[in-house]
């Protein structure tokens, strides 16, 4: 994705969708990105490899849409204007090292693709050729040099568009000059070696990319094609697509949910794995929420819709995870940026090594072209810059089916290198379901307070407001009626009740409007340090309550911390409940605690940390947001609001604190991934230069070299699909509901 920032588009501008076939990686994209930009009156491009679309607002009075499509064609892609964006069998694609390949849907044979037959019918006229040298030697050459021609003739095609678009030293051209040259010196057996291996090549890399971007497409493929639409008569199916805000739908035992939604009728298991990767189903009931994709286990359940299609939990999966395309890691731009000055060094290098010795030394020619021409293939980049995108794509579609989203490899190679985590406390650190403990009256009955305050906080959907609610709901309570309301973030609600302006606030703010008695002083402190959290029911001018509210810690909170602790992590909690809670919840989790801050106060505690280093934060996504959004690494509990979405660079939709460990893992071994990926691309190429210099290397042998290694760092990219958190261990040497706030301490 273009990161850059364009103008709006003119009065004749038209926003054009294309499907491009073959634009089916991240250096696609950018390949793509960089000619589209180029073209006059071309704005807001915005391309995506997982559905292969190309969006651009173009004013064809500038550039007619037919030179747009030609740029394509010419770079070996295959534009069509207004499909369906969604991923085909059979589809050719580029490589991150710039070559065309196909990539092979998931269970699809090798050999039913285009390039798979390419192999199998160079393969079969090497073995013709092969055959000849010994029924008819003197026709043996033809059959090499038919074969040579026969894989060389559609990267020469590849290489001559990137020639004329900028991009003169692409690996195609680096492939067909030594295939090429192999076949003008006399060594056409070798040439057409060379140009089978290398076919061999891109099949490997089209199968392994469709396997890395198999999880992504089979989520897309979660949400059911029908559903049950309920009305007066019963029920009727339609196309899940087709779904409103406000329907109802059925989902009978066994089927799968098929949008967002709430449950107004009915109690069922619902398995959310496909989803968040949580393997032990959750009851639920009436009034909670279910995801489109998540399946019913036994239970007759009635949902109402609240997204549609276009807009549900999978679909802002896949819209995040595509998002991500457009994130790379520091260390895929640095390896971007050397293969450019590296692929062009390799060819002034062979050339030196060709012609020098000759003409300066008198040495044969015929030896040093052939060294030249070797070290061509020797120099080849593929499998230097496959290294750090495959592991990238492998992580993070291995983290999304954990219910780890990542948005980039930005974010995931930061995550690994910050050394502090900073949580919010309630809904992050505690399980964000509040229960009221104790409620305190002064010159008024318990039920009274609990009456009046449940009235001011009727309107609050913050997790402690709930609980007020829920506690005058359990006895019975009728609220009054409530005008006016407001609330002040940090600092408490009000309201016009019963004709008199009523406030909740912490006691420190309610300090700065009415005096709390010493006694209930004493009683709030006693309170708080039990780990409750105090609130005052309180008019301008006299006290009428407190009410205590306790939100336990979560069950893996504790040893999430230890784990953070022991990869050597600060972590530290930001909260803006008073410090004695804090404290009596921070002692028994094992971390630092800041208290009594207000959304500001954050800020400028993470602006301190930062000056240590990379600092990540965790919250539950909406009071939270400008924290996320300060710090290195923004982590959303339970990412399935908006804003966590749009806010946070990660988001947890577990909404487990262990999770915030496991992401640092993934990072981690991600990026030692990534290093033995990038020493072992580098090494062998130095090896074979050396060897290749000494004489001791052949054409078979360099292409052999490269094609084994962008297997073997494709191989081992892949190994990260199979990661599966704390015991994961594959990555060499591997070492070991979101509640909206208004105005409420965190």
């Amino acid at each position: 994705m273009s990161d850059s920032v364009v103008p709006s588009a003119g009065p004749s501008a038209a926003v054009l969708t294309y499907f491009v076939d073959g634009m089916d990686c991240a250096n696609c994209v950018q390949k793509v990105e960089r000619m589209v930009d180029r073209l006059p009156g071309a704005q807001e491009v915005r391309a995506s490899f997982n559905r292969q679309t190309l969006e651009v607002s173009l004013d064809e009075a500038q550039t007619p849409r037919t030179e747009l499509e030609k740029g394509l064609r010419s770079l070996g892609y295959v534009p069509t204007l207004q499909v369906p964006a969604v991923l085909t069998a059979d589809h050719a694609g580029h490589d991150h090292a710039g070559h065309v390949h196909e990539v092979l849907p998931a269970g699809t044979p090798w050999y039913a693709g285009k390039q798979g037959r390419l192999v199998i019918l160079s393969g079969v006229l090497l073995v013709l050729a092969w055959g000849l040298g010994f029924a008819a030697p003197q026709y043996a050459v033809y059959g090499y040099v038919a074969a040579t021609l026969l894989g060389v003739w559609p990267l020469l095609k590849q290489a001559v568009a990137s020639a004329r678009l900028g991009d003169p030293f692409s690996i195609n051209m680096l492939v067909s000059l030594a295939a090429v040259g192999a076949v003008l010196i006399g060594q056409a057996a070798e040439g057409a070696v060379v140009v089978f291996f290398f076919a061999i090549g891109e099949l490997l890399e089209g199968v392994a990319a469709g396997r890395a971007r198999a999880g992504i497409q089979a989520l897309a493929a979660l949400t059911p094609k029908t559903a049950l639409l309920v009305e007066a008569g019963g029920t009727r199916e339609v196309p899940a697509r087709a779904l409103q805000m406000g329907q109802t739908v059925e989902v009978r035992p066994g089927g799968r949910v098929p949008a967002d939604g709430i449950i107004v009728a009915g109690s069922s298991g619902l398995d959310d794995s496909p989803v968040t990767g949580e393997s032990i189903p959750v009851d639920k009931s009436v009034g909670d929420s279910v995801f489109a994709g998540s399946i019913n286990t036994h239970g007759l359940l009635r949902i109402q819709v609240n997204r549609e299609a276009s807009d549900n939990t999978i679909a802002r999966i896949i819209h995040l995870v595509e998002e991500a395309e457009g994130s790379k890691a520091a260390t895929a731009r640095f390896i971007d940026r050397f293969s450019r000055l590296y692929t062009p060094g390799v060819v002034l290098v062979s050339g030196l090594v060709a012609v020098v010795p000759p003409l300066l030394f008198g040495a044969e020619w015929y030896p040093w072209l052939y060294r030249g021409i070797t070290l061509l293939l020797i120099g080849c980049p593929c499998a230097l810059v496959l290294s750090v995108p495959a592991a990238i794509t492998s992580a993070i579609s291995a983290g999304t089916r954990r219910g780890l989203l990542i948005k980039g490899g930005a974010a995931l190679e930061t995550i690994g290198t910050v050394k502090t985590v900073a949580f919010d406390k309630t809904g992050t650190l505690t399980g964000g379901q509040p229960h009221v403990t104790d409620v305190l009256g002064v010159g008024l009955e318990r039920q009274e307070v609990l009456r009046l305050a449940a009235a001011v906080e009727g309107g609050s959907s913050h997790p402690l407001a709930r609980a007020v609610v829920n506690a005058a709901s359990d006895l019975g309570l009728l609220l009054p009626t409530v005008t006016d309301a407001g609330a002040a973030a940090g600092r408490g609600v009000t309201g016009m009740v019963e004709g008199r302006r009523l406030f909740i606030s912490s006691p420190q703010h309610a300090a700065g409007t009415v005096a709390l008695p010493g006694d209930l002083q004493h009683q709030v402190t006693d309170l708080e340090e039990e780990g409750k959290t105090a609130v005052v029911l309180h008019t301008q001018d006299a006290v009428l309550g407190v009410l205590a509210i306790r939100d336990e810690p979560r069950e893996d909170a504790r040893s999430a911390i230890a784990r953070l602790n022991a990869m050597g992590i600060h972590t530290v909690m930001l909260t803006g409940d008073n410090a004695r809670t804090g404290r009596a919840i921070a002692s028994g989790l094992g971390l630092e605690v800041q208290a009594g801050l207000l959304p500001e106060d954050k800020l400028r505690v993470i602006a301190e940390l930062k000056r240590r280093g990379g600092v990540a934060m965790v919250g539950d996504g909406i009071n939270d947001a400008p924290a996320l959004a300060q710090a290195d690494v923004g982590i959303a509990m339970g990412g399935g609001t908006d804003v966590a979405l749009e806010t946070a660079d990660a988001a947890l939709l577990r909404d487990r604190a262990a999770d915030v460990a496991d992401l640092v893992q993934l990072s981690r071994d991600t990026m030692t991934n990534i290093r033995w990926n990038i020493a072992f691309a580098l090494g062998l190429k130095a090896i074979f230069l050396v060897t290749t210099l000494l004489g001791y290397t052949n054409l078979w042998m360099a292409v052999l070299a490269d094609t084994g290694a962008t297997a073997l760092v494709t191989a081992n990219a892949l190994r990260l699909l199979g990661w599966r958190g704390q015991d994961s261990g594959v990555a060499p040497p591997a070492r070991t509901s979101l509640a909206s706030r208004r105005g409420r301490p965190a």
